[in-house]
């Protein structure tokens, strides 16, 4: 079935494995946790076991890197009995900070796409994560001149997303969200009648996974490419 996009005004766009890479340096980051933590555990647990500590920890910390890091060093301490090093310790900071430090790699086309959205719409960010480390990675990232309005939110929850609208005076209707998590980017937004256009980072946070039953019978589009939305609002 055909998409409508003739009413949009509004385009909204995440950032992270959206605009630039992101969750491939989180991916890296539990390899070498994992290599840390090898004397006390499995990999496959050590995985396991972190990532329900980052969820246990989300309400407290939130997303981002600096919450990332303190769910290492709370994992790193439960799984050793409190008998983990110093200097294991200083590595795991070190981890977090080589994360924080990573130059801003732009997604192909990502630059040319806004270039010509912004000629025809009002462009927006929307983008979870630690508020610092999203200024950084907007302001190096040389694409702020492009977007109307940037918003770091805690979650991305259909509340979010009507507040967010609801405060910039943007009816739902007219607003288009373009994202790679379908959980975080797409479907919040069909619940509210707004649109939303599915564009896939070769890998995604567990926590950001859906169920089959979770899409079935929502109407958005997926493209493979940024570069692709261009063609879809031709």
């Amino acid at each position: 079935m055909e998409i409508d996009y003739s009413n949009i005004k509004v385009i909204g766009f995440d950032a992270d494995d959206t605009l630039w890479v992101n969750e491939t340096y989180f991916r890296d980051a539990e390899e070498a946790f994992g290599k840390l933590l090898s004397q006390f555990e499995t990999k496959n647990k050590i995985d396991q076991e972190l990532f329900k500590m980052e969820l246990q920890n989300l309400p407290i910390y939130g997303y981002g890197i600096k919450g990332f890091v303190l769910s290492m060093v709370e994992m790193a301490l439960e799984l050793s009995n409190n008998t983990v090093s110093n200097a294991t310790i200083q590595s795991i900071l070190e981890i977090g900070k080589e994360m924080i430090n990573k130059p801003v790699e732009l997604l192909d086309g990502v630059e040319k796409v806004l270039k010509t959205l912004s000629e025809q719409y009002r462009l927006i960010v929307i983008t979870k994560g630690d508020l610092l480390d999203q200024e950084r990675k907007l302001k190096q990232s040389g694409l702020l001149d492009y977007f109307h309005h940037i918003e770091v939110v805690s979650d991305k929850k259909e509340e979010n997303y009507s507040n967010l609208l609801n405060h910039l005076k943007i009816n739902p209707a007219e607003f288009l969200m373009v994202g790679n998590s379908l959980k975080s980017d797409v479907l919040p937004l069909i619940h509210i009648n707004a649109q939303a256009i599915h564009v896939p980072f070769h890998t995604t946070w567990v926590h950001e996974q859906v169920t089959e039953q979770d899409k079935n019978g929502k109407t958005y589009k997926t493209i493979q490419a940024l570069t692709d939305l261009l063609e879809v609002l031709k």
